[in-house]
């Protein structure tokens, strides 16, 4: 099990929030647990759920054609 957190900044647009939703809806589809915070959203999963949820993500907010920074930070500590 681990643990990602993840920002998507779009750059160059005038619906940043509509792009970052999007970015977020694409969990919904995914087999991970999710919490979404105001600067970030916390992903937990196995290794190969989170690393494919990060990049649906990349790609749902890269299909609004705006171009996308995304950090992301990853640990495998218990806490």
């Amino acid at each position: 099990m681990i643990t990602a957190e993840v920002a998507v900044y779009p750059l160059k647009t005038t619906n940043a929030s509509g792009t970052i939703n999007n970015a977020i809806h694409a969990l919904d589809n995914s087999n991970v647990n999710y919490s979404v915070n105001s600067m970030n959203t916390h992903i937990t999963g196995s290794k190969e759920e989170i690393f494919n949820s990060l990049q649906h993500m990349f790609t749902e907010a890269e299909n609004s054609g705006s171009e996308i920074n995304m950090v992301v930070t990853i640990t495998n500590s218990a806490d």
